[in-house]
Order: C-alpha cells, then sequence, then structure tokens
C-alpha cells in the first residue's frame, strides 16, 4: 500500500466526486478511479457506492476513512518532529557547567532558554572545565561553561561574565578583619585548591596573583567543587581564592575579602563548530543573561564598598 493512494482516497471521501477529487489532486480522473480499485482490491472491500448521480462512503470505506486520517497526521507530525529535532527545537540538549556559574549566570540561561524554546530538553551534568572540553570534543556535550578556558582547537568560546576573584578565609583568621587582602599577605598559607588537570586555566590565573610572591601558598589539598573548598576552608583546613560568586553560598565559618590588584576571572560559555540551533539559541540566552549578573554584582559591589561592608561582612 503506497502512501499516495491513501491521500487519493482521503481527497475522494472528503469531496464525494471523483473529478473533483483529481482537480484537487492535480491528476487526470483515470489514473485515480484505478488508484481506488488497487486500493479496495489490497482491502478486500468495497470503499465507495459509485452511481451516475453521486458518489458514498461504505462503511468499511468509513472506518477506513478514520484511520487513514489518522495515519497520515501521525505521519505529518513525525516529519515534524524530525525535522525539528535537525534544527535542534526539540530533543535533548547536553550541558555541562562548572560549580561556580550556577550561582551567576546559569539559573536565569535556563529559566529564558526554557522559555524561549519549551520542546528543547535540557541534560545538565556538573563538570569541571577540563572535564567539558574532552566531553564536547567527544560529542558528549552540546554547550559548557567554563572557568578560564584556553583556547583549544574545535572549541569556540563566547565570554558570559567577568568576576573579582577574593580571597576566602577562616573567620578565626587573623586577617577576617582585614578590609583588603595583599598577595604577599597570604605568603606561607595552606591554600586548598582545584586540581590542576581538572581546572587548568583557572588555576594558572590564580597562581599569576602570586607571580611576584617569595613565598607562595603550598598546596595542602585539593577538591573539585568550590562548595567543597569553601567548606575545607570553614575547617581550617586552608585558604583558597574563589570568584565574588561565592558571596551567594551561605557558609558559616567563612569570610571573603578582596585582593589588591582587583585580579578578575572569565565565565565562557563553549560548543563546538557543528553546534545546533538550540547551542546557539542557549549561548544567546547565555550571553544576555550574563550582562545582567554583571550589572548586578557591579552595583552590589560598589553598595558594599560605599558601606565598608566589603572588608568586614562574612560570605552571603
Amino acid at each position: 500500500m503506497e502512501i499516495r493512494h491513501l491521500e487519493y482516497f482521503l481527497a475522494v471521501a472528503q469531496e464525494l466526486h471523483f473529478g473533483r477529487a483529481a482537480q484537487r489532486l492535480r491528476i487526470s480522473q483515470p489514473p485515480l478511479t484505478v488508484a481506488i480499485k488497487q486500493l479496495e482490491s489490497e482491502l478486500g472491500a468495497k470503499l465507495f457506492v459509485r452511481s451516475t448521480r453521486r458518489v458514498q462512503l461504505t462503511p468499511e470505506g468509513e472506518t477506513f476513512r478514520r484511520r487513514a486520517s489518522e495515519l497520515l497526521d501521525s505521519l505529518d507530525a513525525a516529519i515534524e518532529e524530525v525535522g525539528s529535532v535537525t534544527r535542534g527545537l526539540s530533543g535533548t540538549l547536553k550541558v555541562g557547567y562548572v560549580s561556580s556559574s550556577s550561582y551567576s549566570v546559569l539559573p536565569n540561561t535556563i529559566r529564558e532558554f526554557s522559555q524561549r524554546l519549551p520542546n528543547v530538553r535540557l541534560d545538565i551534568e556538573p563538570l569541571t572545565s577540563g572535564e567539558q572540553t574532552d566531553a564536547l570534543l567527544e560529542g558528549e556535550l552540546d554547550i559548557g561553561f567554563l572557568r578560564d578556558a584556553g583556547a583549544v582547537p574545535g572549541i569556540n568560546l563566547t565570554r558570559v561574565a567577568v568576576e573579582h576573584l577574593l580571597a576566602v578565609l577562616p573567620s578565626s583568621h587573623v586577617m577576617a578583619n582585614v578590609g583588603e587582602i595583599e598577595p604577599t599577605d597570604l605568603a606561607d598559607e595552606r591554600l586548598v585548591l582545584f586540581p590542576y588537570r581538572l581546572m587548568p586555566g583557572y588555576v594558572s590565573r590564580l597562581m599569576e596573583i602570586f607571580a611576584g610572591v617569595e613565598r607562595p601558598p603550598k598546596v595542602v589539598q585539593k577538591a573539585v567543587h568550590q562548595e567543597t573548598v569553601m567548606g575545607l576552608v570553614a575547617a581550617g583546613v586552608g585558604v583558597s581564592v574563589l570568584p565574588e560568586s561565592i558571596r551567594r553560598i551561605q557558609m558559616p565559618g567563612v569570610v571573603s575579602k578582596p585582593i589588591h590588584g582587583s585580579p578578575t576571572s572569565e565565565l565562557f560559555i563553549a560548543h563546538t563548530d557543528d553546534a545546533s540551533e538550540a547551542a546557539r539559541a542557549f549561548l544567546g540566552c547565555a550571553v544576555s543573561v550574563g550582562e545582567v549578573v554583571e550589572d548586578e554584582v557591579a552595583r552590589k559591589r560598589a553598595a558594599d564598598e560605599a558601606a565598608g561592608d566589603a572588608a568586614i561582612s562574612p560570605v552571603a
């Protein structure tokens, strides 16, 4: 049974006239008549009662009309759905993110994207920058949020946010009430840091802060997520340096301090050259959200500095 036979049948069933159905189908009447006879022969049932005056559906024809109509509607829907997936307007978008982005750009990007493309399901996975780079190159991710990412062939980077870096200290630390931390103040301190292989760009950026320090901090503990880093700092294991978005985390026993020179860290969104339309739409959402987040952070920073809170307030 051919699809065109179903289309021919439905045209006659709707018009109840072979001549008008042929005109609608833009074919001559004889091939239409032959096609209907072939369909009736294949089904083993008479579909139409024909006379010189009119054409009527038989009970079998009425039943087949309903089923054929449902079948063609389902076929059209399937074709449209496949096309939407191909264009990236439905299906699943796999997104990786560093933990710091979940306190800044990521939540509002997800919200805006879901409103724009509600038929695309988001598969969100927390991964370090190094893990995301591998996953993007291997086709296991469509989009990634990377911290201080370096150039990698085959991966396109778009900066979505710039944050100041803060010294993170136990609240019992002797410098807990200092207004601003000099990099030399952290000489000989024990440092809690991310593994270089998992966060190479961020670790390199952080170590640049201590480039001129005679005795830079010594790494005594490594952790993958910044929440874990902050927990270790609160426990007195050491100090750390984290993006200012950590102020949004409620972590008792920890204070954050601006660092002299205002070093910064950059958050990038990454995708490969063959990114889908959905991935590019997600990128657009992230860029627009990042601009808003930067404005909000700048206003809060200015307000804190004006009130003198930046020097004494705990992480909040």
